[in-house]
Order: C-alpha cells, then sequence, then structure tokens
C-alpha cells in the first residue's frame, strides 16, 4: 500500500516538474488551447435572423381580393359583353369586417369576394372609394376575423425594415423584404395625390392593397404601384399608401362613404423674410408662406387674400412648407371658418377664411 501511495506521489511530482520545465523554455505553449466544445455549441444554437413571428401576426389578415366584372370587348367588330377578372390584395383592418384595399383593385368591378389564409371564401360589399389615395373599404360578415396589428402612433422611418404580404400572379401569400426609402406624409392632399411612402420591398400584380409591415408585424402602410418608366428598366422603388393616411381615409369612407377635401385656392412658396425672398436651404430662418397666385372666386379670394401676402399662421400653427399647409386645409372639415395671420406690406392681419369642398371634375 505503501509503495503504491509513493508511486503515485512520484509520478504527479514527475509531471509537474515537466510542465514547469515546457513552460519556461516554450512560453508560447502556453496560449495553445484545446478546441472549445463549447463556443461550437453555442454558436450552432444561435437562432438565425428570422421575421417569423412578424409574419406570423401580420399574415392571416392579409386576403386575397378577386374581382368580376362585365365590359365590352373592345377588340369585338360588333358589341360583345365578356367578363373580366381581377385579383388584388386587402387588409382586415377590425373585426367588425372592413377590409382596406387599392381603389385600381376594385374599380368597376360587379363582384367582390375575398380569401381568407384560413380557407374561407367571403363575399365583400364595398363601402367607399377614394380614387386620389387610390383606396377603397370593403364589408365582410364573418366571425372570428384575424386583425392586422396596429399602433396609432407610429411613425416609421427611412431606414425601417419592412415586409410586403400580398397575393402576387396569384400564386399564393407571398412576402417581400425591404427597406423604407423615403416616408411619405400623412395630409389628404387636396393637390392630386398623396406623397405615398417609397420602399424597396417587391410589389407585383397581385400584391396591390396588401400589407406593408414593420419588423414587428405592425401595419405600416397599405402597397400601392410600382414605379415604371415606358422603355426603361426600373427595379426597386415601390410605392405605399402610409398606414396614419390610410386609416384617415378608412375613417371618412366608412362614415361619410367618400372623402371629402376643403381647399384654399392658393399657391405659394416659402421665404425668408418680410420681403418675400425665398428659402432655397432648410438651415434658412423660415418666415413664412408668400402667396404668388390667388384663385379667382376661390375661398381665399372671398375672404379678401392677395396675391403678395405672407401667411404666417393657419388656426394658429406655423408651416414649413405649401404643401405641408394645404394638406392641413384638405383635412379640414369644409366649411369651416379659419383665421389666417399674413403679412401684408409689413402690416400682420388675421384674416377670416372660409374653406370649401373641393370638387373634382
Amino acid at each position: 500500500m505503501r509503495t503504491s501511495l509513493l508511486f503515485i506521489l512520484r509520478s504527479i511530482a514527475y509531471g509537474l516538474a515537466l510542465a514547469f520545465i515546457l513552460v519556461w523554455f516554450f512560453p508560447n505553449l502556453a496560449g495553445i488551447s484545446l478546441p472549445s466544445f463549447q463556443s461550437q455549441a453555442e454558436e450552432q444554437s444561435t437562432a438565425p435572423v428570422s421575421y417569423s413571428r412578424a409574419v406570423r401576426r401580420a399574415a392571416p389578415a392579409v386576403v386575397n381580393v378577386y374581382t368580376r366584372s362585365r365590359i365590352v370587348d373592345p377588340r369585338s367588330l360588333r358589341p360583345r359583353t365578356i367578363e373580366r377578372q381581377e385579383l388584388g390584395s386587402g387588409v382586415i383592418m377590425s373585426a367588425e369586417g372592413y377590409i382596406l384595399t387599392n381603389y385600381h383593385v376594385v374599380y368597376g368591378a360587379d363582384h367582390i369576394e375575398v380569401a381568407l389564409q384560413d380557407g374561407r371564401w367571403l363575399e365583400a360589399v364595398l363601402i367607399g372609394q377614394d380614387e386620389i389615395s387610390d383606396l377603397a373599404v370593403l364589408y365582410v360578415q364573418a366571425d372570428n376575423l384575424p386583425v392586422i396589428p396596429q399602433d396609432p402612433s407610429i411613425e416609421p422611418q427611412v431606414g425601417d425594415l419592412v415586409l410586403a404580404i400580398g397575393n402576387p400572379l396569384n400564386l399564393g401569400q407571398t412576402i417581400t423584404q425591404g427597406i423604407i426609402s423615403a416616408n411619405g406624409n400623412t395630409g389628404l392632399s387636396s393637390r392630386g395625390y398623396p406623397d405615398f411612402m417609397r420602399m424597396d420591398a417587391a410589389i407585383n400584380k397581385g400584391n396591390s392593397g396588401g400589407a406593408l409591415v414593420n419588423s414587428n408585424g405592425v401595419l405600416v402602410g397599405i402597397n400601392a404601384a410600382a414605379f415604371q418608366v415606358q422603355n426603361q428598366d426600373i427595379q426597386g422603388i415601390f410605392f405605399a399608401v402610409p398606414y396614419q393616411l390610410a386609416r384617415n381615409i378608412m375613417e371618412k369612407l366608412i362614415k361619410y362613404g367618400r372623402v371629402t377635401r376643403s381647399y384654399l385656392g392658393v399657391s405659394g412658396e416659402a421665404v425668408v423674410n418680410s420681403a418675400g425672398d425665398r428659402l432655397f436651404s432648410t438651415g434658412q430662418p423660415l418666415y413664412g408662406l408668400m402667396l404668388t397666385e390667388v384663385a379667382a372666386g376661390g375661398p381665399a379670394a372671398v375672404a379678401g387674400l392677395q396675391s403678395g401676402d405672407i401667411i404666417l399662421e393657419i388656426a394658429g400653427q406655423q408651416f414649413s412648407d405649401m404643401r405641408q399647409a394645404m394638406n392641413f386645409i384638405a383635412e379640414t372639415k369644409p366649411d369651416t371658418e379659419l383665421p389666417i395671420t399674413i403679412d401684408r406690406g409689413g402690416q400682420r392681419l388675421t384674416i377670416a377664411t372660409t374653406v370649401r369642398e373641393q370638387r373634382r371634375r
């Protein structure tokens, strides 16, 4: 027993002595380490970057929209009616059955159906449509409808990652990914069309009306269109209606069946002083918005506003450019009286102005 113990102790002593000699004469050996099985295990267990949670939250509320309409065949020598079928996408916005889609998806449709991702097919009723914003509201009657996640306070930023969900080419629900390249604004726009959000998540035929969501699956826009120029191969520029604007339009269509926009009947530009020197850079201090044109018979002319007047405030608010001011007017209820503060030849005046509804020709 004693002999065995001495042998073990002697072996340990020899081993420690050998290790000391090796480290003393070959110090670089101290940095050698055996393969780290722990780091390999950690590397293998690291989850890949995935947006599956966002898709699971949002995708069930994105529906396929199918329309049928009867039109006169333009290719026939004799008048002949044919049935035209179109497809697009839509987004379930509320449990009550309201669905947002694009105006161009349902325009002229005689029959509209939506297909849910759970296999249900439902007939849809057109509640209202707005050509300027390219939006329309449908209604379906059903229980247990999936609703797209929404955040009324959401403020998407340029550079945010986005996912476009829709039914391109009727291939079934498809997800494309991109980033926001321009925000757009949230006004109703009384000057032709809204400034849509721009991004590079692909929008193909059938994607129109689908959902544009962020990496949390929250709705940031309604997919609308691709930028196209005849005889030019352009890729990567696609458009969506910003969520806040889309929500605003939807509420108006549900409540009134149409969208009303007010107008003032003026054109103008930002200036840096009372002399009317034009603003050229965002670094310059803004003085106001100088009116360069006042439409005869328009609300501004009736109120007494004149070309050369500089708008300082509208209803107590200041605006950085004319578009922002006109969007504020557009969202104001028609026949509302607004106090407009101006600089006229160095004199500060406040003129009560009643905005009117803009009628489309």
